[in-house]
C-alpha cells in the first residue's frame, strides 16, 4: 500500500507542478488579454486540488508530499496576491 500511495502521490505532485508552471508561464499573457478573470479561475482551482490532495497525504502519513502540496498552494496564492 505505501508503494501505490508513493506513486499515486508522486503523480499527482508531478502533474501539479505542470500545472502550477503552466499557469505562471500563462500569467502574463492572460493579464495582457484582459483575463484576469480567468487566470483567478485557473488558480484558484489549482489551490483547491492542491489543497484537497494535500489533506489527503497528511490522512495518508505522507508528510513530504503535504508539505510539498502546501508549498504549491501557497505559491499559488502568491501569484493571485500579485495580480492586480
Amino acid at each position: 500500500m505505501a508503494t501505490e500511495d508513493f506513486e499515486f502521490f508522486s503523480n499527482e505532485y508531478s502533474q501539479a507542478l505542470q500545472a502550477f508552471e503552466a499557469i505562471k508561464k500563462q500569467a502574463s499573457t492572460l493579464m495582457l488579454l484582459g483575463a484576469s478573470t480567468d487566470l483567478r479561475q485557473f488558480a484558484d482551482q489549482f489551490i483547491e486540488r492542491a489543497e484537497k490532495t494535500r489533506g489527503l497525504a497528511v490522512e495518508k502519513g505522507e508528510t513530504n508530499f503535504a508539505e510539498w502540496f502546501g508549498e504549491l498552494a501557497d505559491k499559488a496564492r502568491e501569484l493571485l496576491a500579485a495580480l492586480p
